[in-house]
Formats: structure tokens, sequence, C-alpha cells
């Protein structure tokens, strides 16, 4: 006899799991049993089951009779989930069937025939949290069902079924795969048969659409890499949507947004781009890459959709582009270093100037110190350039041709530092350094009425200095820079030291030697030797508050680009971030997004996009910037306010959103293991 039996509140300990009922029979040789009016608790996923009867029918297999769960503590709890049976699969899910959540009233709030809990530890073959929404005037209902398919350790995929009321069934596709660190990726793709009815309107960025019923949209992502060594991988970024209007109409949820990332910790969460309606343009890209010590080579091809117009046709594309660079080493046992680059371009559209461009850049450079505080750094470029056009508009005058040119550039550079013992609290030090820079550039003229339109313009060493490219065909011009920096040495209470930028400032300027010498005879503006100030500034002085800044003032025009963000932030949870967006004749836009702790259980939140340029009207023809200002027309662009009330084991919540198109209500019920749920 294999069967062993306990009466009179039996209880059986497995690890952290609790069994326990009024009668307990056990099979002690297959590891089975049951027990009678009985409660369960699976330590794992922290759920409470209680049942008339509970069966252990495997190895890791459970039948539950008339099952209450929940996953909050207490004898009274805020929610229970009751039905008529329910089987658990560790390592997989527990169904209960005819479920209906109750809450402390013992009152059904919500039924489903079917409700599915996690219960495993590992990825498992099953149904996702749904997505459920509706908009007043875009898409009405709104509902997505994705479906997870495990298939093996290395691979998976999931399927994505969405019902959008006023547009059709939209049907979308994930496939992940990972060989180890040698090869993985992610490939995603849906399809839309729009039903739809649409006419273009006033934030359609001036690109009609006349639409019948029927439109196909789609779109399709791959990230593929092979990683041969550490020094040699294939890299594929697929990024294609089928018309300018697809981030425009889903703007409000789609794969895109969801697996954004800025960084790619995530080897399967790395979309480099934000689906939303503000997308310009999307770029596709293979590369193979491959490096030695002191030298690297990329093959890459690229193809760019631009949104801003219904043809692509026009629109410059790269394929193949191939780089070949040596990175700076000594050249043999001279106090001279060498460096150089070599590019290979064919810059391809279907309607336009088109052909082949290479460009050999060999670099010398004679670094030295002229005292203990000063490092100059003499260095000149050689480039020699071909190119080749083979598109239709072609003569025999222009068809070909090659250039030389050098760029000539002196460098100085210095840093100088003082540390001062504050000791105050756990800061030990303060660190202030100052560095200043100047460049010397200088590129001789070359005409430039024979190159082809896709001639790019020479990359020189006051693009560098200045972080950006200047675009000149020639250049005589002298950059300064100034940058301070100021860094505390703290102390814990265990002894350990750690640093902390508290602030970095940088001021840089390029004055054009050229441009003050200019010929202005007859000329309607003056010299406008001087460039645009660089102002860049980044203040933490405190552990919840940050700044940054990143201008830029024209001394002549005033300011041509502001972009502020500051963070404000507390022990308790409280954040609030602002950024400000500003750029002459073409952004002017706020963002708040403010999260607050009300209560121990109640929380809010406040997000708003306001735009103040109004694209259809901005038409200056006067070239003055106070025209300007009389479009600014504070366009509301999004605004989202919410609220949730969450407990130890659930949490319901409502979010209103109004966009320039359209309204939002989303309401939230988020119960502890089964997940955030929106309708």
């Amino acid at each position: 006899n294999n069967l062993a039996t306990a009466e009179g509140s039996a209880l059986l300990k497995m690890n952290k799991d609790t069994l326990q009922g009024d009668k307990m029979v056990v099979n002690v040789e297959d590891n089975t049993g049951v027990a009678y009016n009985s409660k369960a608790f699976y330590a794992l996923n922290h759920f409470y089951i209680r049942g008339e009867r509970i069966e252990k029918t495997g190895e890791n297999t459970y039948f539950i009779e008339k099952p209450v769960a929940t996953t909050c503590d207490g004898d009274n709890p805020a929610w229970e989930i009751a039905g008529s049976s329910m089987k658990v699969t560790l390592e997989g899910f527990g169904l209960m069937k005819d479920a209906r959540v109750m809450t402390k009233s013992v009152v059904p709030v919500i039924y489903s025939p079917i409700v599915v809990f996690p219960a495993k530890t590992k990825r498992q073959t099953g149904f996702l949290l749904p997505y459920l929404a509706y908009s007043k005037d875009k898409d009405g209902m709104d509902v997505e069902i994705p479906f997870f398919w495990a298939i093996n350790s290395e691979m998976d995929t999931t399927l994505y079924s969405r019902y959008i009321e006023k547009r059709g069934l939209k049907e979308g596709l994930e496939f992940r795969y990972f060989a180890g660190s040698k090869s993985f990726g992610t490939f995603y793709g849906d399809y839309l048969n729009d039903t739809s009815k649409y006419v273009t309107k006033s934030d359609d960025a001036g690109l009609p659409r006349d639409w019948k019923e029927n439109k196909n949209r789609w779109s399709y992502y791959l990230n593929h890499q092979t990683n041969f060594d550490s020094q040699f991988y294939i890299r594929t970024d697929l990024h294609r949507v089928s018309d300018p209007w697809y981030f425009r109409d889903f703007n409000a949820h789609n794969y895109y947004l969801s697996n954004y990332s800025t960084s790619e910790a995530n080897p399967f969460q790395k979309v480099p781009f934000e689906g939303k309606e503000s997308l310009p343009s999307l770029e596709s890209s293979a590369r193979l890459f491959k490096g030695w010590d002191n030298y690297t080579l990329t093959a890459r091809v690229s193809y760019t959709d631009n949104f801003a117009t219904l043809s692509n046709s026009r629109t410059l594309q790269q394929y193949p582009e191939i780089i070949f660079t040596g990175i700076k080493q000594q050249l043999f046992s001279t106090p001279l270093y060498h460096e150089f680059t070599g590019t290979y371009d064919y810059f391809y559209r279907g309607e336009g100037q088109k052909g082949h461009y290479v460009d050999v850049a060999p670099t010398i450079s004679l670094p030295f110190n002229i005292s203990t505080y000063a490092k100059v750094t003499p260095q000149i470029t050689l480039h020699e350039t071909y190119w080749n056009r083979d598109d239709q508009q072609t003569t025999s005058g222009n068809s070909s041709g090659d250039r030389t040119v050098y760029n000539a550039g002196l460098a100085m550079s210095s840093r100088i530092s003082r540390v001062f013992s504050v000791n105050i609290q756990n800061w030990e030090k303060i660190r202030h350094e100052i560095k200043p820079e100047i460049l010397y550039s200088y590129i001789p003229n070359s005409q430039r009425d024979s190159f082809p339109d896709y001639f790019p313009s020479v990359s020189s060493f006051m693009d560098t200095f200045a972080g950006q490219s200047l675009g000149l065909a020639e250049q005589n011009a002298v950059g300064w820079s100034l940058t301070n920096t100021v860094t505390a040495r703290l102390k814990d209470k265990n002894g350990a030291r750690n640093y902390i930028e508290l602030l970095r400032l940088k001021l840089l300027q390029v004055y054009d030697i050229n441009e003050s010498k200019k010929d202005m005879t007859g000329a309607a503006t003056e010299r406008q030797p001087f460039s645009d100030i660089g102002i860049e500034l980044d203040l933490k002085p405190h552990p919840y508050i940050s700044f940054a800044a990143r201008n830029k003032y024209n001394p002549y025009g005033g300011w041509k680009e502001m972009n502020y963000d500051l963070g404000v932030s507390d022990w308790r949870g409280d954040k609030l971030t602002f950024g400000y967006r500003y750029t002459e004749n073409a952004i002017k836009e706020i963002n708040v997004d403010l999260r607050a702790v009300i209560t121990e259980h109640l929380s809010g939140k406040f997000i708003a996009r306001l735009d103040g340029f109004n694209n259809q009207t901005a038409q200056n023809t006067t070239g003055n910037t106070a025209d300007y200002n009389k479009l600014f027309n504070n366009k509301i662009v999004e605004n989202t306010v919410g609220l949730m009330y969450t407990e130890q084991c659930w949490g319901v919540g409502v979010d209103y959103t109004k966009t320039s198109n359209d309204q939002t209500i989303l309401l939230k019920l988020s119960l502890a293991g089964l997940g955030m749920f929106g309708f």
C-alpha cells in the first residue's frame, strides 16, 4: 500500500510552497495525491488557491475543483477569482473555467469563460495580455490579442491579431531567434486592409491622400546580426512602411513604440526610432564590418524612405558604401602620426543625378608640447577624389572628373585645474578644470560648377572640432572653445569613494576669415564672419535635480536653437521632467511629464506636449524672424491626465488623452499575477 492518509488540518510543505486540508491522501510512490476542503500557496507566483478538492495528478500538474484564487495577503482579500474548475501545469499556465473576478463584497465585477494564470518560471506558449482601447474619432474600438509561441529554447514567435473598428483586422507576426552570441535577430511584420475612407486633413503635412476603401497598409522590421568573431560581423537593419502616413495613423499604439530603445543592452528590443507621427524618414541598412589592430573595413548599403514627399524617386540613396580606415598611429620611429580614410560610394535615385564617388584621404600630424600646460598639433589631410556619373543628364564635359584638395590645420589646447578641499558632509574635494582649445583650418577654393549635386562636402578638421558639418567648399577659419568641468569626490559611510560630475559648460564658435574679407560692394547685407555660438550645459547639483541645455546663439540675429531639459524628483518617487525645443522657423515645442505620488496608494500623472509652430502657414518670404513669431499658435499635440490607485495585490486607474485629432479614455485594472488590462 503506497497511500498515506492524514486528517484534521493536515499540512504538507514543499520548499516554500504549502498545501493543507481537512483530509489529505498522498501516493508516496508517484508523488500524487488529493486534499479536501484545502488551500495552497505557491510562493514563486505568490498565489493563494483554495478549493473543495486539490488533486496533484502528475509531477507538475494539478486539478482544482471549485477553485478560488488570489495574490492578496490576509483572510479578507481585496479581490478573488472564482471558477468551476482549474487545471495548473507548473512551467505552464493555470486555466480556470467560468471565472468571475470578485471584490471584498463578493460581488462579481468581471466574467470570463477562461482566465489564464501564469504558473511558470520559464517562457511558455500562451496568450499574452490584451490591448484594449477606445478612441472617439480615429479608430473606434481597438482590441489586440497577442499569442506567444515558444518554439524551442532558441526561437519564439508572437502573433498579433488586432481589430480596429473603423479600419479592419490588422495581423502581425514577430519572430525572434538566438543561436548563442554568434547569431541572433528579430523579424516583425504586419498587414491591414484599411477599410476607412480618408480625405486629406490639415495635419497631413501637406501630402494629399483622398483614399478610397481597402487601402493596403503594412510595415516590416528586421534586425539580424551574425558575429564571426569580436572584430567581424554582419548586421541588417530593415525598416519599411507602406506609406508616409503609417505612423501618423497608428501613433497611439504600434510595435515600434513598444520596442523602442536608446541602447542595445537587450538584443531583442532595439528599434532605433520612435514610431510617432513626427518621424520624418526611415533608413534601412545592411553592413559588414571587419576590424584589425590598426584598420577597419565597413561595407554598407542603405535606403531612405522620405515621409515628406509622395514619391521617393528623388531621395538620394547609398548602395553600396565601402569605407577602409587606418586609425591614428606612429609613422615608423618618427614623431609623426598618420591615419587615412578611403571611401567608395554609389549614389542612386530614380530621378536626378547619380553615379560613383571615390575619395582617398591620408592625414599626417605632428603633436608636441610647448610647455607643461599647452599642446600643439599641426596636421594636413590630402583628399584625392574621383567621380563618374551614369544618369541620362550627363554630357561629355560633366560625366566624370577628379579633384585634389588639401586641408591644413593647427590645433592648440591646454588643461588647467585646481582641487579644493571642502569636507562638507560626505563631500571631500571639488575639482575645477578649464580646457581652452583653438583650431585653425584652411581648405583652398575648388570650383564646384562641374561637380555632380550628390558630391559631398569635404570633411574638415573644423567639422570635427565644431561637431557638425559646416558644408564649406573652401575654408579659412579659426575656431575656439572653452570647457569648464566641476567634479566632486564623495565618500560614503563604508569609506568607498566615488566621483560625480556636477557641472560641464562648453562654449564654441568659429570665425570665417574669408567672410571677413569679402567684397560687399552693392550687397544688401553686412559681413557675418562669426558663426553661431554653441552652448552646452550639463548641471547635476543633487541626485534629485538635473538640467541640460544645448543652444545656438547667432551674434547677428539672436537665438537659433534652444533645447532645455529639466528633471526634478524626490525620495517619495515624485518626478517632473520638462523639455523645451526651439529651432528658428521650424520647431517650438514644450514637453511636460509629471508623475506624482499623492498618497501611499494613489498616484497621478500629467503629460502635455505643446507645439507652437504652424507648419501649414510657415512660408516666410521676408527673411524677418519677427514675421515667423506670428505663426506660433500654441497647438496642443497631446494632453494626458491619469490617476492610479494601487493596493498590495491590485490597482485601478483611468487615463484621458486628447490629441489634435482624437480623444481616448483608457480604464486600467491591474491584478497582481495577472497583469494590466486596459479598456
